[in-house]
C-alpha cells in the first residue's frame, strides 16, 4: 500500500512540474475560480485493508488479503476563500478482502473468511489550494466521513461459530490526501490520492467472549488508499 501511495503521489508530482513549465502561457478557463459554487463528479480506484490490534500478545493473528475495488461519487464544492473551500464528496465504495485466520485450524472453512463491503461514504472535506500557476493548482485535502456499510452483516444472529462474519453498519472516518486541478480547455481534471483511515471499531463480535475469530480482537477497523479521477 505505501508504495502504490509513493507511485501515486510521484506522478502528479510529474504532471505538476510538466505542466508548471510549460511555454505554453494560454490560460484556460479563467473565471472558474470566481465561482462561489460548483458541482462535479469523480470515480477511481481504492485498497482497502483493517488496521487490526489485539488485547494479548497470544498466538492469535489474522492476516489480511485485499483486493483492488472501485468509488464512484459526486462533488459539491463551496468557496470559502480564494484559496480556501468547504467540500462535499458522497459516493459509493466497494472492496472485498479476505481474512485468514492462522491460529485456527479446521481447514478453509473455520480459517478464511471473505469480506465484501459495499460503503456509502459522506465526506465532509477542507480543501485548501495553492495560488494558481498557470493552468496547474495543487492542492491538500483533509477532513472526516460518515460510512454506512450495506454488507456488514451487522443484525445476524448467526457469528463466525455458523461461518457469518459481522461488522457494524455505522462507521466514522478520516481522510488525508494531495492533489492537482488541472485546467482544460473544456474542463477541470482532478487526480488525487487519498489516505483512509476508521476512526470507531467496525467489529460486531462474536456472541461466545472467548472466541477464537474475534475474542482476542481489541480494534479493528478499516484502512486504504483512494485514487480519485475527479471532472469539474
Amino acid at each position: 500500500m505505501k508504495k502504490v501511495f509513493l507511485v501515486v503521489l510521484l506522478t502528479l508530482l510529474c504532471i505538476t512540474t510538466n505542466y508548471s513549465q510549460r511555454r505554453d502561457r494560454v490560460e484556460y478557463r479563467q473565471n472558474w475560480d470566481e465561482q462561489k459554487v460548483f458541482w462535479g463528479y469523480y470515480f477511481g480506484l481504492n485498497k482497502k485493508d483493517f488496521k487490526i490490534n489485539y488485547k494479548t500478545n497470544n498466538n492469535t493473528f489474522i492476516d489480511v488479503t485485499a483486493s483492488t475495488g472501485f468509488n464512484v461519487g459526486l462533488i459539491g464544492d463551496l468557496r470559502l476563500h480564494k484559496n480556501i473551500s468547504l467540500r462535499l464528496e458522497p459516493g459509493l465504495s466497494s472492496n472485498t478482502k479476505e481474512l485468514a485466520f492462522t491460529h485456527i485450524e479446521g481447514g478453509k472453512k473455520d480459517s478464511i473468511r471473505d469480506v465484501n463491503a459495499t460503503y456509502l461514504r459522506i465526506p465532509l472535506l477542507i480543501k485548501f489550494n495553492t495560488n494558481r500557476l498557470h493552468n496547474v493548482r495543487p492542492y491538500v485535502i483533509g477532513g472526516v466521513s460518515y460510512d454506512y456499510n450495506f454488507s456488514s452483516n451487522e443484525d445476524n444472529p448467526d457469528d463466525n461459530y455458523e461461518g457469518e462474519f459481522r461488522m457494524k453498519k455505522n462507521n466514522f472516518t478520516y481522510e488525508i490526501g494531495v492533489g492537482i486541478d488541472l485546467y482544460l480547455p473544456y474542463f477541470i481534471f482532478s487526480p488525487s490520492i487519498r489516505g483512509v483511515f476508521a476512526i470507531n471499531d467496525e467489529l460486531v463480535r462474536d456472541n461466545n467472549p472467548n472466541s477464537p475469530w474475534t475474542g482476542n480482537v481489541d480494534y479493528f477497523g478499516t484502512r486504504g488508499i483512494f485514487i480519485k479521477l475527479a471532472f469539474h
